[in-house]
């Protein structure tokens, strides 16, 4: 790294143990703990069951119309932004506050979350931060897989009862599956949506392709305006629309598997989502419980809200991204777009595009094709166990429906469907 670049302060990060082999896996962390038995019925890959996590997070499971088709339960949701913003924070610096604020007041005696690595700003580090002052080291993004949930043994070991966890979907996933066995006082759940992750070598591949100095970019970030804006160290930023992105020489692999088939991308079982996808520039909210409402609440004056919202249409859009993962043959869709920008390239006109709420709901469309279209190829003796109700529910329109042997007896009793 350069000379410019400084390392986080010391944070207390004990090493984890060995991860254990595993098929599809993002390395949560449980696998190197204690309870790594416990994966067979705590993993996301294998057979989620989201209406029951939801009735016992939330008291109830998501609607099957409307916005909770799209996002999971709602109990509020909004356009948000820090005012001022935190320094440092890649938007506002919302997600990283609500955590301070939980320390501020007592409420938590740790956090559980990423840092970057002393010599990579880019590779996560999983760590436990006790001091309010110390979440100013997690802002901004990390690309790669940090095993979060190895540290729930050595938080519990250190004698903290009273935590909160700022984690992706399948991480949180997990710890849900897994929270009632914890001996924990309680655990306050942050969530950031996720989508294709991957490495953090990947990664850097995918800096050099941007710019001749990718050891100097500390901030990367795809914006709702069809740009990606890069920060360097020293000052100068750069934006690169969309349409120019090199990138047509990332390989098919570049996104893993796992990736390709989340089966959820807004982190429906955190009591607070925090994301960006709807906030049409803005932070986007999604508040999922009382929990969550009072971890909102408890910033005051420091945030500003409003309604999210909406414009455009995402129908061409989701059809033409399912068509080009159909012929991509497992790989990357033929445009060879990353993650957070497929399929936006056929709609690459803001003023007629989806925007706001449309562009979130978009991007949930064309995640849900991906689980199915990446398993029916790669895993179809999965599928009926792997894909959730409300994933079938987004692709139905799309003509993409179960055939046989996809879906679980179940489902097909409740739904009259095959």
């Amino acid at each position: 790294m350069p000379d410019t670049y400084t390392p986080p302060p010391p944070i207390w990060a004990p090493e984890p143990g060995p991860a254990k082999a595993r098929g599809l896996c993002t390395d949560c962390g449980l696998s190197r703990g204690p309870m790594a038995k416990a994966c067979g019925r705590a993993c996301q890959f294998i057979r989620p069951d989201y209406e029951g996590a939801e009735r016992r997070v939330h008291g109830r499971e998501a609607g099957a119309t409307g916005d909770e088709a799209f996002f999971g339960v709602i109990h509020g949701m909004h356009r948000a932004r820090l005012d001022p913003p935190s320094e440092g924070a890649q938007w506002t610096g919302i997600t990283t506050r609500l955590a301070a604020r939980l320390l501020e007041t007592g409420a938590v005696d740790a956090v559980l979350t990423m840092v970057p690595d002393p010599h990579d700003r880019w590779r996560p580090r999983a760590a436990i931060i006790t001091e309010a002052e110390g979440m100013a080291a997690a802002r901004g993004m990390r690309m790669g897989y940090a095993p979060l949930l190895a540290l729930l043994e050595p938080a519990r070991a250190a004698g903290h009862r009273r935590i909160a966890v700022i984690g992706i979907p399948c991480q949180v996933y997990a710890l849900r599956q897994i929270e009632a066995a914890l001996d924990f006082e309680s655990i306050t759940v942050i969530g950031t949506p996720c989508s294709d992750n991957t490495t953090t070598e990947n990664f850097h591949h995918f800096l050099s392709r941007l710019t001749d100095r990718p050891e100097a970019v500390s901030y990367l970030e795809f914006r709702a305006d069809y740009h990606v804006e890069l920060r360097f160290d020293d000052g100068a930023r750069r934006e690169i629309p969309f349409l120019k992105l090199p990138l047509s020489d990332l390989p098919g692999y570049f996104f893993p598997l796992t990736c390709r088939t989340c089966v959820d991308y807004t982190n429906r079982l955190a009591d607070i989502t925090v994301g960006y996808m709807g906030g049409e520039g803005d932070q986007w909210l999604i508040v999922r419980n009382a929990r969550g409402a009072a971890l909102l609440a408890g910033l005051g004056d420091e945030i500003r809200l409003e309604a999210p919202g909406t414009a455009g249409k995402r129908k061409g859009a989701v059809a033409g991204f399912i068509q080009n993962t159909e012929r991509a043959a497992g790989g990357l869709p033929l445009r060879r777009m990353p993650g957070w920008a497929r399929g936006i390239v056929g709609w690459l006109q803001p003023r007629i595009g989806p925007r706001g709420i449309e562009f979130a709901r978009a991007r949930l469309e064309m995640k849900a094709a991906e689980t199915v279209l990446h398993l029916r190829r790669a895993y179809p003796h999965r599928m009926k166990w792997m894909i959730p109700d409300h994933v079938w529910r987004l692709v139905a329109p799309y003509g993409l429906t179960p055939e046989e042997g996809e879906r679980h007896a179940a489902a097909e009793t409740q739904t009259g469907r095959p």
